[in-house]
């Protein structure tokens, strides 16, 4: 008897001015104990050596599952991923960002948990890590469950941990805004439909968090979220102000 072939994941990663962290991240999804996975690099027109780097590691390790898919110009990481999406082959569809890392069992723990939960939606716990990619210690653990109205006043979902079952959500749905913060946007698309996304509450991924000062990242955060809730959602500035509250909340407790 023939055994049964196993799904393919699809991972997609926007590519920009990341020369000094993209080989990590490959090298991260390449050890995966999960092995029938695609990568996909959109390089979103890099003005540093990232093509470089990548096409030197694909001749160094011959890895025949990561494709490079250059775009004609820079267009934002939302249009990089939505390249992605739609070149994707697999049954379920995941992301990591091009600076982050992922623990080697991340793709069949998370794959385990979708059969054991029939989950359409799923995303797992995270560590903060510093530019080396090292762990701060600071994990980021997540709920069981989360349906919109939680997601509006809790943005705990971080895209390097999330997948989605494309025969469940059909890949036309997956497509991120263009806006700010695209990939939350996206996510409360989803979950506005009625879906629920499960957590899986295990540290799988590390966050890089390099380059701008906390304060930056911070103000930039809130200026992300309050536009998402007077533009994608629509939301009034009554509204607005009573979930933002309860999203600088969580959002301090996370990084505290």
């Amino acid at each position: 008897m023939m055994e049964e072939k196993r799904p393919v994941v699809s991972i997609v990663t926007p590519v920009y001015n990341v020369e000094k962290f993209i080989r990590e991240t490959m090298d991260s999804v390449r050890a995966q104990t999960y092995e029938d996975w695609e990568l996909l690099l959109v390089e979103d027109g890099s003005t540093d050596g990232t093509p470089e780097v990548i096409r030197g590691y694909l001749e160094e390790t011959g890895e025949g599952r990561i494709r490079l898919i250059r775009q004609e110009k820079n267009a934002g990481a939302a249009r990089a991923r939505n390249r992605g999406v739609k070149e994707a082959r697999g049954r379920y569809l995941a992301y990591v960002d091009a600076d982050d890392l992922w623990a080697p069992e991340k793709l069949e723990r998370q794959l385990q948990f979708m059969a054991e939960k029939n989950a359409a939606f799923c995303f797992t716990g995270y560590e903060f890590a510093d530019e080396n990619g090292k762990g701060t210690g600071k994990i980021v653990k997540v709920p069981g469950t989360i349906n919109y109205k939680e997601a509006l006043k809790n943005t705990t979902i971080f895209t390097s941990t999330v997948m989605f079952d494309v025969e469940q959500i059909p890949k036309e749905e997956l497509e991120m805004p263009v806006i700010k913060s695209e990939d939350t946007a996206l996510w409360w698309k989803v979950l506005r439909s009625g879906r629920v996304a499960y957590g899986l509450n295990e540290n799988l991924v590390k966050y890089r968090r390099a380059g701008k000062s906390l304060s930056s990242n911070k103000l930039e955060a809130i200026r992300r979220i309050w536009n998402l809730y007077r533009k994608a959602e629509g939301m009034s500035i009554l509204n607005s102000c009573w979930h933002f509250c309860f999203w600088a909340i969580r959002a301090v407790k996370r990084r505290v």
